[in-house]
């Protein structure tokens, strides 16, 4: 089994990474670019596992589960570089989601 991260060493890893170098994070609008890109990437995965369209023949192999680290690294340099913890907008997205959807829709029957 891989590594077990918090959402704090993982943004804490990320900034070690982009801080050596000069260039440092990019602007917010080039990264909402790039989490574009990334997420292109991944949607274009899942239609090949999933949908209708299959690899072409010079197409490698690539794994939903690199794409989503991709996706999520980008996520991370972004939060990073607007001072945004992670974990307080995850408990806070949570909470509103938790109160909106839990009557959305049908829950299971508790199993006894």
């Amino acid at each position: 089994m891989a590594n077990q991260h918090t959402t704090e060493e993982m943004q804490k890893r990320v900034h070690a990474f982009i801080s050596q170098f000069e260039e440092g994070y990019f602007s917010p609008l080039a990264m909402m670019t790039r989490l574009t890109e990334e997420m292109g990437e991944l949607a274009r995965e899942i239609n090949h596992y999933y949908g209708e369209k299959p690899k072409k023949s010079t197409e490698g192999e690539k794994e939903l589960e690199e794409e989503l680290g991709d996706l999520l690294f980008v996520i991370i340099t972004l939060a990073n570089s607007l001072n945004i913890d992670l974990n307080e907008a995850f408990d806070r997205s949570m909470s509103k989601i938790e109160i909106r959807d839990q009557d959305r829709w049908t829950k299971k029957e508790n199993e006894s």
